[in-house]
């Protein structure tokens, strides 16, 4: 299947006016638009920041996607939204696969501007909504009202860098497989990671043209529960864990972002006292990376610097990730260990 692009995320949620402030205050997104009676829910918003465009959904009474998931997961992502030449076609191919249908195709939108979705599974309650676009820079959907409302060409973020996924134990290698079978994506990555007591599987599937990006994530049942087991049985099964915004200057969005109200993870000093022996010089100051609670990776193709934000969800299960790749491809599992290195040193102290 022919990835071009994320057109969307879908977020599911209670309120729909407070996590639309949350993104608009604290990442700079900006109104794009506003709709009801949307197919999944009732009331949406429509925020863009370059590259990323994020639809904010409220249930409409307590029937529907939106209702369910809100019911059952709480807020979180319900859809994600991929660009394909032939949202139809592509629909098709999927169905025919394997993949669940839960929307037939749909057009709107006058000749020349038409947009087609149509809806599949993808894992736990989230779908992948097949777009297609005659017009790509045109209207977002008809149940979208976007006159009168900006676009936003700038920003501190780029693009949607990849979502992370948290499954049930004993699925993972069903989750990739389908993923493969289903889409065409192929693993770039797997990973055992040990942190003391508690252990994850980690696999990375990506789309041929690299827009698509998924690391998912699950718990060894046969060591003490981790993270990833707190996410499962909160949120209530599979689902994102973290969506991670690119950004080409991770100093300035910290910065700005935190000025803004957003909280991000700390790190612990002993993380920055080893980060030069651990990777050399990185190209920013250690100390410009401690002051922001940065952390650092490196590959064999360059440097990763990432920063989390604390989940603002009741749950703790939904969060951020803010990334700046400087040529590498991978995902800093490496940081896990020195975090917990770090923390252990300083509980010892």
């Amino acid at each position: 299947m022919d990835i071009q692009a994320i057109d969307h995320i879908e977020f599911f949620v209670e309120d729909v006016e407070k996590s639309a402030a949350y993104l608009r205050e604290g990442f700079g997104f900006t109104l794009s638009g506003r709709g009801g009676g949307h197919p999944g829910g009732g009331e949406s918003i429509l925020l863009r920041q370059r590259g990323i465009a994020v639809l904010l959904t409220s249930p409409a009474g307590t029937e529907g996607r939106a209702a369910e998931y809100v019911r059952d997961h709480g807020d979180g992502v319900g859809v994600i939204g991929l660009r394909v030449p032939d949202a139809a076609a592509a629909y098709a191919e999927a169905v025919g696969r394997g993949a669940t249908s839960l929307s037939p195709p749909e057009t709107s939108g006058p000749p020349g501007a038409r947009v087609v979705f149509a809806s599949v599974s993808a894992f736990g309650d989230v779908a992948y909504r097949l777009v297609s676009r005659e017009q790509p820079g045109g209207a977002f959907a008809a149940f979208v009202d976007e006159s009168g409302c900006g676009r936003s060409g700038m920003g501190l973020f780029s693009a949607v860098d990849h979502f992370a996924i948290c499954v049930p134990g004993g699925t993972m290698a069903d989750v990739v497989d389908y993923h493969q079978r289903v889409f065409g994506l192929g693993e770039t990555y797997a990973e055992r990671i040990v942190v003391g007591t508690q252990a994850m599987e980690s696999t990375v599937v990506q789309s041929e043209s690299g827009r698509l990006t998924l690391t998912i994530l699950e718990p060894d049942g046969n060591l003490e529960p981790g993270q990833i087991d707190a996410f499962v049985k909160a949120h209530g099964g599979a689902g994102v864990q973290h969506v991670a915004f690119l950004t080409e200057d991770i100093a300035t969005a910290v910065r700005t972002s935190a000025e803004r109200g957003v909280t991000f993870l700390p790190t612990p000093g002993g993380y920055y006292d080893m980060l030069p022996g651990r990777l050399g010089p990185v190209g920013t100051p250690v100390e410009v990376l401690r002051e922001l609670n940065v952390l650092a990776d490196r590959d064999q193709a360059g440097i990763m610097l990432q920063i989390f934000t604390q989940s603002t969800h009741p749950r703790r299960t939904l969060f951020y990730e803010v990334i700046e790749r400087r040529g590498a491809n991978s995902f800093g599992s490496n940081n896990i260990h020195a975090l917990y290195d770090a923390i252990r040193r300083q509980e010892a102290d």
